[in-house]
């Protein structure tokens, strides 16, 4: 199967987890997902400084910055099926 479409296939099986993944681990998938999607972060991040989801979001992507897109679809399958079990 192609990178690409085990990308989508796990973006659905994410969804379906049995049990809710800790919010690391949610971060985690949120980051590659972005990288694997868009590539590096752009922006200063949020303005609000009392937004810390939105934070803890920027930073996680902003700390794969120059990872390439294939290498972090990668992970994202990789750490999907490590949750699958």
């Amino acid at each position: 199967m192609e990178l690409t479409q085990q990308f989508e296939t796990a973006v659905a099986e994410s969804k379906t987890l049995s049990e809710k993944p800790s919010n690391e681990i949610l971060l985690q998938l949120y980051s590659l997902y972005k990288q694997a999607t868009e590539g590096d972060v752009t922006g200063e991040g949020p303005s609000n400084p009392f937004d810390f989801v939105a934070k803890a979001k920027h930073n996680a992507w902003e700390e794969l910055k120059g990872k390439s897109k294939e290498d972090a679809m990668k992970e994202y399958v990789a750490l999907v099926q490590r949750l699958k079990g």
